[in-house]
């Protein structure tokens, strides 16, 4: 199983390269977000447990969160692999999330981060502020928070990832399709490297 976590700030084009992505390897898609509200929608344990805290205005707690995971893991034990979207945000949430892939034996494969300059990023959510109707695409000021943020907490789990190798920067500017090609190397270089290791006893 290859599994990776894709990240990029706001504006880094990481859904466009997220679909590109999963249909190009066959990863299933395993977003948080997406998972909180199937969980709740069906009225799992789980889901239960998670709209608790969030009728409070609460975080879900991270054992919950990785507890949805598992189950979709279980659930689809025979995938390629998935693409983490979203999720982990913290190191606590990275070292809880490769615990239990180690216990899977699916572990991370490669943490990919989109890297694409402050002025760009700026210009192009402010562009695309004209079109998707969302308030925080259209104020420079809101823009540039919300990218700091994604920086202060992204950077852990970044180092996190970095002492076992596994986080690989990519150029986030140019052509969606130039893009596509330099996340397509790195990851056709890790299979490359998994495929070849020797198989656990």
């Amino acid at each position: 199983m290859f599994n990776l976590i894709l990240f990029g700030p706001p504006g880094s084009g990481k859904g466009t390269q997220s679909e590109k992505l999963m249909a190009r390897y066959h990863l299933r898609h395993l977003s948080t977000g997406d998972l909180l509200r199937s969980e709740i929608s069906r009225q799992t344990a789980l889901g239960v447990e998670a709209k608790k805290f969030m009728d409070k205005g609460q975080l879900v707690p991270d054992e919950v969160v990785i507890g949805m995971i598992s189950t979709v893991l279980d659930e689809h034990k025979n995938a390629t692999g998935f693409l983490f979207d979203g999720f982990p945000r913290t190191s606590a949430q990275a070292e809880a999330l490769d615990k239990l892939l180690e216990f899977k034996q699916a572990p991370i494969s490669v943490m990919l981060a989109l890297e694409v300059s402050e002025d760009e990023l700026v210009k192009r959510l402010l562009k695309r502020g004209q079109t998707s109707g969302r308030s925080d695409d259209t104020n420079e000021q809101v823009i540039r928070a919300r990218i700091e943020e994604y920086r202060l907490k992204t950077e852990a789990v970044a180092d996190y990832y970095r002492q076992f190798n596994k986080v690989v920067m990519v150029k986030g500017e140019g052509s969606i399709e130039e893009i596509f090609r330099n996340l397509c190397q790195v990851i056709d270089q890790k299979k490359k490297i998994v495929q070849e290791l020797p198989e656990p006893l």
